[in-house]
């Protein structure tokens, strides 16, 4: 059954892994927000970071995958590249802006740059804002822990309060809020089951209806 408030908004969600295969958020939440009335198109480049969105970047082996509306994921291969978030936006004038990042930007396995992420989130996010378009940026979930990324709750919560912090004007989402630790099973610690990416779907979609930006949207 859609929601009154998301009837006949364009969505553009952007971001890494967690997008980029079929099952995964490139499904779940774009169906969930197509459930609620919305036009959705996504993008989901592996192993990128926000800078990555600035111009077009290639993803190297990592792949990626696309999805607009109801139509099934495409899938990019090894020749995925990410676009221009101004050209995305140019395209599609979308509502809202979805980011999903910071599994990617966490860097698990190596020390975490606090200097270089803001240099990559602000340049993101200051891109975005140019454009005048609302935009929220969803953070990593939980995961489980000693996977084959050397995903750790504490780093991730570290990664988390970051993004809070410095993901300005766009609205935080904490995926970190929306289940227990270790909760929604992994299959390598940082990318979930299929029930795992049905339950992140729907929380993320609960989340966006409350945003500021969409609960004062008038139809």
């Amino acid at each position: 059954m859609s929601n009154a408030l998301l009837v006949g908004l364009t969505v553009l969600i952007i971001g890494d892994s967690h997008l980029a295969s079929p099952g995964y958020l490139v499904d779940t939440l774009q169906d969930n927000l197509i459930q609620q009335g919305a036009n959705v198109h996504t993008i989901g480049i592996c192993g990128s970071n926000p800078g990555d969105w600035l111009a077009p970047s290639p993803a190297g082996k990592c792949g990626g995958a696309s999805r607009v509306g109801k139509a099934p994921v495409v899938l990019m291969g090894q020749n995925a590249s990410t676009t221009g978030i101004k050209t995305l936006i140019e395209k599609d004038k979308p509502n809202l802006v979805l980011v999903v990042m910071g599994d990617t930007m966490a860097n698990y396995k190596q020390n975490f740059s606090k200097a270089w992420a803001w240099q990559q989130v602000s340049s993101l996010t200051q891109e975005i804002s140019s454009t005048k378009t609302p935009c929220a940026w969803v953070g990593p979930a939980w995961g489980t822990e000693n996977g084959k990324y050397g995903k750790t709750f504490a780093r991730v919560e570290m990664v988390s309060s970051f993004l809070s912090s410095n993901v300005g004007p766009c609205t935080y989402i904490d995926s970190l809020s929306m289940s227990k630790p270790g909760v929604w099973a992994t299959k390598d610690g940082q990318h979930f089951t299929d029930l795992g990416y049905k339950a992140w779907g729907s929380a993320i979609t609960n989340s966006v209806l409350n945003l500021p930006t969409i609960k004062n949207r008038k139809n």
